[in-house]
C-alpha cells in the first residue's frame, strides 16, 4: 500500500486490521446471545466464521469450555487473531484457519456451535445456514448476526445502498422461515441496539480511516472510500428505526 493508489480491498483491510471488531456488535449482546444456546457444557467444539481479527473469537472462549477455531478468508486477520489468542494465553483454545464460509474446510458433523457476526451475509443468509448445517452436530447450535429489514417501511436509499455492497436486507419474518426450512429449529431472534454500530464500530472505523486519509491524501480512490463509508453511518443515523443487524439463534435438526 505504499502507493498513491491503494484498492478498495487494500484499504478495507488496513481500515479493518486494528479495529477490535469489524463490525456491529458488543460483548453484552453476546451474552445474551449465548443465553439463548443453554448449558454451556455441551459446547465443546465451536467455531467463528467470518472472524475478522477475532474480537468475539476471544470473548467465545472466554464464555465458554471448549475449543474455539476462527476461520477468515484473509491471511492477515487470521494472524492478528493468533496474536491475541497468544497475549491472553488462550493459544491452546483458540485456533485460527484461513478458509472461506463457502466451502468449509472442516470434515462435517464436527461442531457443536457456529457462530458468525457481521458475515453470512456476504455469502446469502440461506446458503451460509443450508452449507453450515452439514458441519453441525445434531442438536447444534448455530447463532448469527444478518442485515435486517425490522419494520414493514423499506427505504429505497437503504436498499442501493445494501445491494450495491453486495449484500441485502429481508425481514426478520422471512429470515426466520429461511431458518427453519434449512434444517434448524428456530430458537430466538434480537435486534442489536444503536451503540454497537456507533461506539462499537462506527467510531473507530471513523479514526482508522482518518489515518488513512492522512496518509492517502492524494488518492481518489481513499475519497471515494471514505466518502462510502461516511454515507453508510448517515444512511444508519437517519433510517436505524426500519433496518439493523439481528442475532438470529437456530438448533440443527
Amino acid at each position: 500500500m505504499e502507493n498513491k493508489q491503494p484498492s478498495f480491498l487494500d484499504l478495507i483491510l488496513a481500515t479493518h486490521i486494528g479495529l477490535e471488531r469489524q463490525g456491529p456488535g458488543s460483548p453484552e449482546t453476546m451474552k445474551q446471545a449465548i443465553g439463548f444456546l443453554g448449558p454451556v457444557e455441551q459446547f465443546q467444539q465451536i467455531a467463528d466464521f467470518g472472524c475478522g481479527t477475532g474480537g468475539q473469537t476471544m470473548l467465545l472462549a472466554e464464555h465458554l469450555p471448549g475449543t474455539v477455531t476462527g476461520l477468515d478468508m484473509f491471511p492477515d486477520f487470521i494472524n492478528r487473531l493468533t496474536e491475541k489468542a497468544k497475549c491472553r494465553g488462550l493459544e491452546g483454545r483458540v485456533t485460527g484457519v484461513v478458509g472461506k464460509m463457502e466451502s468449509l474446510p472442516f470434515q462435517k458433523k464436527t461442531f457443536d456451535l457456529i457462530w458468525s457476526e457481521g458475515a453470512i451475509d456476504n455469502i446469502g443468509f440461506e446458503k451460509g445456514l443450508r452449507h453450515w448445517h452439514d458441519f453441525l452436530k445434531q442438536g447444534g447450535y448455530v447463532a448469527v448476526t444478518c442485515p435486517s429489514w425490522i419494520t414493514k417501511e423499506h427505504p429505497a436509499a437503504v436498499e442501493q445502498f445494501w445491494t450495491e455492497a453486495g449484500s441485502r436486507l429481508d425481514p426478520v419474518e422471512k429470515n426466520i422461515e429461511i431458518m427453519q426450512n434449512s434444517g434448524y429449529r428456530f430458537i430466538a431472534s434480537f435486534v442489536l441496539p444503536e451503540e454497537c454500530w456507533t461506539e462499537n464500530y462506527f467510531f473507530p472505523r471513523a479514526s482508522a480511516i482518518q489515518n488513512l486519509m492522512n496518509k492517502y491524501a492524494q488518492s481518489d480512490i481513499m475519497q471515494e472510500y471514505a466518502e462510502r463509508n461516511r454515507h453508510e453511518v448517515e444512511l444508519f443515523l437517519k433510517y436505524q428505526q426500519h433496518y439493523g443487524y439481528v442475532f438470529y439463534i437456530g438448533r440443527a435438526i
